[in-house]
């Protein structure tokens, strides 16, 4: 137990910057192990066709808000957890513990049927390309059905990110990964006598990995992580918890869901030019996740630290946690920004590419990236406005981003006939995105100093 307080009490007095990488750090390594699983999965569909790799992008937008309701919810989780033992309540952070495994299960029933008697639907509406609409149908009706374990998985991470247990959560999500990246040829291939499915294949060994992870995920919860004690008594659901909760992580949820339409709007834009269009924006959604998947994982590190802190009182703190935080982002999308300026063909290359898909691609990847300059900034921004209960701020942005930038922006582009056009929309939204976060952050921080200052007085 001992331990255990040292792990949370380390929040509230270890420097910043350092403490920010030491939770980071794994969380970060963790996400580069998610990002190669990501691409490793693409990588193997794209060697049976350049029409698999399309079906996987149309499937994408369905399959991002699945993992949003995981990632929405968990971020209320972290955040309400972290609060708790902030002020020395562990039977409130066990009840919140609770709580998150019985949203767990909702959450896998609403995806459930949504796999069951949507998917098709939801396919066709994107296109009426046979070969790519029944790898995208297959794929996606696996993923959803069974994506309890994607649930218990996400939530087992952040009671142990909540925490400071770190290394753990990273341990978690990397044998899930890692799992799913061993299987993925035996069932898409056919190894060993196993019949080729193909992107089914593909969606079989994603399954299993995050069973796989939500298992090792509940052993460290249930062996390791003394501070959330899990009874059975509070997996139930509390209303003004499950409030709560989504009062946090609702405008996540909601911006995860924003995404996945302008991904599916883009979707369609695209395959108006060519098929070809719509792989190359999944391979690049899949590189990207290299250079963006850490600053997630620090964001992960990130919004604990401002959770425990601001229930502490300790506004410095969070200052210079958001300083250090928007610093290291920074870095991560810098190096995206070089690569994907200097190496466009060698990150399309492993994607067995056409020519056609290269002649497309170079020029996008190239225009897409101008857009990571702003990024660090804004995605950290979002997390802090987030863990100081302005979610909505969050939300705000993602809709002048994606809704009122993105996508008019991309249709207008479009008009010109020219595919190449199109990718300017993502400079043109990320500079939008850029004004709004820094007006939204310096009023959350405001806001914070005001209430801070009132409980003082």
């Amino acid at each position: 137990m001992a331990m255990q307080k040292l792990d949370s009490r380390r929040m509230g007095e270890m420097p910043e910057g350092r403490l920010l990488l030491t939770m980071a750090v794994p969380m970060i390594l963790s996400m580069l192990v998610q990002a190669l699983y990501n691409v490793v999965d693409s990588i193997y569909v794209a060697q049976v066709s350049e029409d698999c790799l399309s079906a996987l992008s149309l499937a994408f937008p369905a399959q991002n808000i699945m993992i949003g309701l995981g990632t929405g919810t968990g971020v209320g989780v972290s955040t309400l957890v972290s609060r708790a033992l902030g002020r020395r309540d562990q039977a409130e952070a066990s009840r919140v513990a609770g709580t998150a495994i019985f949203l767990s299960f909702c959450c896998w029933a609403l995806m459930a049927l949504f796999g069951i008697f949507a998917a098709d639907a939801f396919v066709h509406s994107q296109t009426n390309i046979e070969s790519i609409r029944s790898s995208a149908d297959s794929y996606l009706r696996i993923v959803t059905i069974g994506s309890l374990f994607v649930y218990f998985e996400i939530g087992m991470e952040r009671l142990l990110q909540s925490t400071g247990l770190t290394k753990l959560s990273m341990w978690t999500q990397m044998i899930g990964a890692v799992t799913n990246i061993i299987l993925d040829p035996f069932f898409i291939y056919g190894w060993l006598g196993l019949p080729a499915m193909g992107t089914a294949g593909a969606a079989i060994a994603t399954v299993i990995g995050q069973a796989v992870g939500a298992g090792v995920g509940l052993f460290f919860q249930l062996k390791r992580n003394r501070e959330i004690p899990i009874r059975l008594s509070d997996i139930r659901p509390f209303g003004r918890i499950i409030r709560d909760i989504y009062r946090i992580g609702f405008p996540s949820i909601l911006m995860m869901c924003i995404g996945s339409v302008t991904n599916y709007l883009m979707n369609i834009i695209l395959i108006g030019f060519t098929s070809t269009a719509v792989a190359v924006y999944g391979a690049y959604f899949k590189v990207q996740s290299f250079f963006f998947m850490p600053v997630f994982g620090l964001n992960n590190g990130l919004i604990p630290i401002i959770g425990y802190n601001y229930g502490a009182r300790k506004k410095e703190r969070i200052y210079r946690t958001i300083r250090y935080g928007v610093l290291y982002a920074s870095c991560f999308t810098v190096l995206g920004l070089i690569c994907f300026q200097l190496f466009p063909g060698l990150l399309l290359g492993i994607f067995n590419p056409s020519p056609t898909m290269l002649a497309i691609g170079v020029p996008a990847l190239r225009r897409i990236s101008i857009s990571f300059l702003f990024a660090g900034f804004c995605i950290i921004a979002g997390s802090v406005c987030q863990a100081l209960d302005k979610s909505l701020y969050s939300l705000f942005v993602s809709i002048l981003r994606q809704v009122v930038a993105l996508i008019p922006s991309a249709w207008l582009l479009a008009q010109t006939g020219n595919v190449d056009n199109v990718w300017w929309c993502f400079p043109i939204a990320e500079i939008v995105s850029l004004i709004a976060s820094f007006f939204f952050l310096r009023s959350a921080l405001k806001g914070m100093d005001r209430r801070l200052s009132e409980v003082v007085d």
